[in-house]
């Protein structure tokens, strides 16, 4: 079956700027427009293919066509791209033009979570010229979710089963300490981390997707439902703990040298760690861009992160 670039094209914007009027924008066509051609789209597969909710999402049938028309975007991408790469533009009698054509970028969709964010990630992208990304923040046990949807290329996740269509690269191990202020330690935990005070003691967790702490309190406090900040932010999260609002996990990394061993930080159980094993998710599609997008993150993790 032949499907049409336009179609594609307009599920693909609906879905990422989660409305018709939005993805109309980002066309600079009318919603009307737009809506004719999911429409037309949804006509040829002979299925809804889009959820028209606030954000419009994918149905199953619109992921499988979603994958394409985001394949379909990055290939051409890569071809303008390589064209504009050409020599200058020459006018007809041979000339060069004063305007040669500017360089053209290629979109990449990638999930990752907010620590890898905040610490590695970013470094690793910088190294990558003539991509733009588009960035979905996930915890990191989810993100392979957005790729199995369609949503992004690339993911890196927790998730060891490999998602259907993609290959799996291992990275390496994001390790974290269950730690708390020294004022705070004494207060809470004068005889330790026992369970009766892991249940009454205020907990720090980054949202309602986060299960770090309840792996460290499912093995210790079964049962335990100590009461919660919730601080869906890397950078205020850390200082939540050290302004001594409750126990919570510190990350530490090889250029991070360790945030648990500041003066003013307990460690709930020296040398007791929650490590978390982390892989990078792709489409298996050839392409040059999505090969040095994804070289670049394993180089990274390779220096910031545990061997796996």
């Amino acid at each position: 079956m032949r499907w049409d670039s336009r179609q594609l094209e307009a599920l693909a914007a609906v879905v990422a700027e989660g409305s018709f009027d939005a993805a109309a924008r980002a066309l600079h066509v009318t919603p009307s427009a737009v809506s004719q051609r999911i429409r037309a789209l949804e006509n040829a597969a002979g299925s809804v293919l889009v959820r028209r909710a606030r954000p419009v999402v994918a149905t199953a049938s619109g992921q499988a066509l979603l994958r394409l028309a985001r394949q379909t975007e990055l290939l051409g991408a890569e071809v303008a791209a390589e064209l504009g790469a050409d020599d200058p533009r020459e006018h007809p009698d041979g000339q060069e033009a004063d305007d040669a054509r500017p360089g053209t970028f290629v979109t990449v969709p990638l999930a990752v979570s907010a620590d890898s964010l905040a610490t590695w990630v970013l470094p690793a992208l910088a190294q990558v010229e003539g991509v733009t990304f588009d960035l979905h923040r996930a915890d990191d046990s989810r993100t392979a979710d957005l790729l199995r949807e369609g949503v992004v290329m690339a993911a890196v996740t927790s998730q060891t089963a490999q998602v259907q269509g993609c290959r799996s690269t291992p990275l390496g191990i994001m390790r974290y300490r269950p730690a708390c202020t020294r004022a705070f330690a004494r207060r809470w935990f004068p005889h330790g981390p026992t369970p009766e005070a892991l249940a009454a003691a205020p907990v720090i967790v980054f949202d309602r997707t986060d299960d770090l702490q309840d792996m460290f309190l499912r093995e210790r406090a079964p049962g335990a439902r100590p009461p919660r900040h919730h601080v869906p932010s890397t950078v205020e999260y850390e200082e939540t703990i050290y302004l001594g609002l409750g126990w919570g996990m510190l990350l530490d990394t090889p250029s991070l040298g360790g945030r648990a061993a500041r003066d003013d930080i307990a460690l709930l159980e020296p040398g007791t760690t929650v490590d978390v094993p982390l892989h990078l998710q792709q489409w298996k599609l050839r392409s040059a861009v999505l090969d040095r997008v994804t070289a670049a993150l394993r180089k990274e993790a390779t220096r910031e992160l545990l061997p796996a």
